[in-house]
């Protein structure tokens, strides 16, 4: 404690300091704040990657200060701009004693100068910009984190995460590779003659899937209304429409935990398309992985905390073949919910309240045995009916439902129907859940508006919905869910 408060205490007085040099250089008529623009027309990863092309030319480069070498009337500095950062030598002769002067004393590590000069390479070959003019372009009014190494304290770097983008770049080339794989997904997909669509994220109800929605108020239309937790029934309502193939890649919202996996909100990738079934959707997803690490990575095969993952193979298994592979148990040869029953009980897997069936204590077998055992690209299908309300029955097997999801490092990243298109079985089912849902204290309703579309007939459809961040964190070896995102969700500060 005591250690802290002394550093709150020389922050303040650093702080301090900054604003003092602001205000003189504000009383000698250089206001940086009054400055509106600055003709910027290079940039590092330009100047230093094309050095043939601009050696001897003149370039106009912007960017923090991120050091300074002081030696008498020469030094040299860096700056970092959006893709790296670059050496600039600044001397008294060339940008004027005036000048020189500030940028010893009233200069601070942070600040955003802008640089008018040459480019040459020095004798220990570093290409670097020769200042004729050294601007300072916004103060710094705060110090950067000592010796540039980042923030050390995970919650730090979530909370301040301009600083953590500002002192590490590897933690901006993550969030440059986060943009190619969104671009990718959707090239991929808009390749295949995919619409994307924009569907609400306010909905007048709380539909009765397992997840807990946010909830808000609409004061003009005096309505609760609740954030949305997938866009399944909007999309299946355009099928209904005769878009045939549309997908919508947005933020989600569930009202639920926070861990390495989870966060309150997160990017799905939801993909419809009609006359297809859930095998065309495994399909989908093999090409779309091979693709988007390819155009992200370079190559189908990534290294992942250590672990090699191979895009281009993938296991598939039932779930009931993945439980008897992990578990030993063959739920083939059980033929009743309480043989099930005490099969759980024997094997110490509890079950929820209400969700004892041998299709829920399937699940749970699958949950407590195999899930963390699917390192590499598996799919695992045919789900039972239970845990699957939007998805179609098996017609050889109406206990179990045209269903996959796929795993990697343990992780779920996906989950395919065979998209339920009878609206008569449709509603029972959104019924029933609904009613467990009630029973639990929730507001739960059917979607009639649904339920109306696919009365007005839905082709056969497969379906897919996917987790960006979690593919994000694949594709940049990244631990947490909060290493993905620009801003996770964090608890306010007292």
């Amino acid at each position: 404690m005591e250690q802290q408060t002394q550093g709150m205490e020389d922050l303040a007085e650093q702080a301090r300091i900054r604003r003092e040099k602001l205000f003189k250089l504000q009383s000698e008529g250089h206001d940086p704040y009054k400055i509106t623009s600055y003709p910027v027309d290079a940039n590092s990863e330009e100047v230093k990657g094309n050095f043939d092309a601009y050696e001897g030319k003149d370039v106009v480069v912007a960017g923090r200060l991120m050091s300074r070498r002081i030696m008498g009337k020469a030094s040299f500095s860096h700056i970092s701009d959006r893709f790296g950062q670059l050496q600039i030598y600044v001397t008294r002769q060339d940008v004027g004693e005036e000048v020189y002067a500030a940028y010893k004393k009233d200069f601070d590590i942070g600040d955003i100068v802008g640089v008018k000069g040459f480019v040459f390479r020095t004798q220990t070959g570093e290409v670097t910009v020769h200042a004729k003019e050294f601007v300072m372009l916004s103060k710094a009014l705060l110090p950067l984190p000592e010796k540039y190494n980042g923030l050390q304290n995970a919650d730090t770097k979530y909370r301040l995460r301009h600083i953590d983008l500002i002192v590490n770049e590897d933690v901006r080339e993550t969030f440059f590779k986060r943009a190619k794989i969104v671009r990718a997904i959707r090239a991929f997909l808009d390749g295949r003659g995919f619409f994307e669509a924009e569907t609400p994220i306010l909905l007048p109800l709380e539909i009765g899937a397992d997840a807990r929605p946010f909830k808000t108020h609409h004061n003009a239309l005096d309505l609760d209304m609740y954030l949305r937790i997938e866009t399944e029934l909007y999309l299946k309502r355009l099928i209904v429409g005769g878009f045939e193939k549309v997908y919508e890649l947005g933020r989600i919202f569930r009202n639920e935990g926070m861990d390495s996996k989870h966060n309150p909100e997160f990017s799905t990738v939801e993909i419809y398309q009609a006359y297809v079934d859930y095998r065309a959707m495994m399909d989908l997803v093999e090409d779309l992985y091979r693709y988007v690490a390819t155009e992200a990575c370079g190559t189908t095969k990534v290294t992942y905390q250590g672990t090699e993952l191979d895009f281009g193979h993938w296991e598939k298994l039932t779930m009931t073949e993945a439980v008897k592979k992990y578990a030993g148990v063959d739920f083939s040869a059980i033929s009743s919910d309480e043989e099930a029953r005490k099969l759980a009980a024997g094997h110490g897997v509890e079950l929820e309240k209400g969700k004892d069936s041998k299709g829920h204590i399937l699940a749970a077998f699958f949950d407590a045995f195999v899930e963390d055992k699917l390192v590499q690209p598996t799919f695992i299908y045919e789900y039972p009916v239970e845990i699957s309300p939007l998805a179609k029955r098996k017609p050889d097997d109406p206990t179990m439902c045209e269903r996959f999801e796929y795993f990697m490092m343990g992780m779920e990243m996906g989950n395919s129907f065979s998209e339920l298109n009878d609206p008569i079985d449709q509603e029972a089912r959104m019924t029933q859940q609904a009613e467990k849902k009630r029973a639990q204290g929730a507001n739960a309703q059917v979607d009639e508006d649904f339920i109306d579309a696919l009365n007005h007939g839905m082709p056969p459809t497969g379906g897919l919905g996917l987790g960006v961040d979690r593919l994000v964190m694949l594709l940049t070896d990244s631990a947490s869910i909060r290493d993905v995102l620009l801003f996770p969700t964090m608890k306010p500060k007292k």
